[in-house]
């Protein structure tokens, strides 16, 4: 996570903590952006990727809304963030769409048989709401089955087959996602075999919307090529383009901080820290992936491995194995890399163990700031 003061932030930061560093958010920002100005697409805040509210006024001078996957992620857009709104989940209650009527700006329908039994609620919103339909182009790109919604027998999205005999009265626009931190190339793929399977139906629609995972923030993302892709279905279908990535926006610019806790030997040496796999970062288990830390290397590579894990009970709240120029000891502190996208959103209090510290580090200062503390009374009132 280059140009972020690590040491500074270790040296600041309480522990454990989540801490956001708003000079690499602006630098994400600004290249989403220049993407929106050479494009004229609209891009959104995934709110499921990234939720923390507080550094909402920082994103919203830049993008145009955010995309939620519940009414109360619908409402806490609306509330916090106070740009467009548009709301999709695989089904809905009737209660959500009352609800999300009231929030949202777009409503988006996995069946046609949810878009026909809200119609009557629908229709008396329309023109103040519009409504879309998510489609599934049967196109996979995802190198993980859990992450893939064009995985066989997906429950996401309208398969062209289901269209045939379909009206498609008062549908303004379509929506596909079927990303997930990816760079341009699956976008292209997928894109021409959309198109090929459902062009048709935007002629005269309003808006297209491309979905998320596009890592456009990341190195060696080919903007050019976005913004040209953009453009062609903008000036060929007369239709705004819309963009909702989560990852792209709070990519590189999370720290976990944790501290060593205690250091055992069981056929290798295993630091337990203050942070677990399952209650702080659950993808490391579910996924699964293997996170960076700063000076730590593959195991074996340096003179001390470790195998890292949490202090919970689960006896899989393993981290993963590292090595280390130095030992390790209690006190000492690490820092896990790009832990701000897929994190905060996905914590939970199980054992009751603390939650982190959420933070936010400003480079142009050196301040580190407290934005949030967890207490007991946090954990007590998730349950009765």
């Amino acid at each position: 996570m280059t140009g972020i003061d690590i040491d500074k932030i270790l040296e600041l930061a309480p522990s454990p903590a989540y801490v956001v560093d708003l000079g690499r958010l602006r630098h994400n920002l600004a290249i989403l952006d220049e993407v929106q100005k050479r494009s004229g697409a609209k891009i959104l805040l995934a709110l499921k990727a990234f939720s923390m509210w507080s550094v909402f006024p920082i994103i919203r001078e830049t993008l145009q809304g955010v995309c939620a996957s519940s009414p109360w992620e619908a409402r806490l857009g609306r509330e916090e963030f106070g740009r467009e709104v548009h709301s999709f989940s695989a089904a809905f209650k009737e209660s959500d769409v009352v609800d999300l009527l009231e929030t949202s700006n777009h409503l988006v329908f996995n069946s046609f048989a949810q878009l026909e039994r809200f119609r009557p609620l629908w229709e008396k919103e329309h023109g103040r709401v519009s409504v879309g339909l998510r489609v599934n182009p049967e196109h996979a790109e995802g190198h993980t089955a859990i992450y893939d919604p064009c995985a066989p027998k997906s429950r996401l999205g309208i398969r062209r087959a289901e269209f045939e005999g379909r009206s498609l009265s008062g549908v303004d626009g379509l929506h596909f996602h079927t990303l997930c931190e990816q760079l341009f190339e699956p976008l292209e793929r997928t894109a021409r075999v959309f198109e090929e399977k459902f062009g048709e139906f935007l002629h005269g629609m309003r808006w297209l919307n491309l979905g998320g995972g596009h890592h456009i923030t990341r190195e060696g993302y080919d903007i050019d090529a976005l913004v040209d892709l953009v453009r062609y279905f903008r000036e060929k279908y007369d239709i705004e383009v819309y963009l909702e990535p989560g990852e792209a926006i709070a990519i590189g610019t999370g720290i976990l901080v944790a501290e060593v806790l205690d250091v055992v030997h069981n056929e290798m040496e295993i630091a337990i820290l203050d942070v677990s796999a399952t209650c702080h970062m659950p993808d490391i288990l579910e996924m699964p992936y293997r996170p960076e830390i700063e000076g730590g290397f593959a195991a074996g590579e340096k003179a001390c491995t470790y195998r890292l894990g949490g202090p919970s009970c689960l006896a899989g709240d393993v981290i993963g194995d590292w090595s280390f120029e130095a030992p390790l000891k209690a006190g000492d502190r690490l820092a896990f890399l790009d832990m701000a996208h897929y994190t905060m959103v996905k914590t939970t209090t199980f054992n009751g163990i603390h939650h982190p510290h959420i933070c936010t580090f400003e480079p142009q200062t050196g301040e580190l700031r407290i934005v949030r503390s967890f207490t007991y009374e946090d954990f007590r009132n998730r349950l009765s």
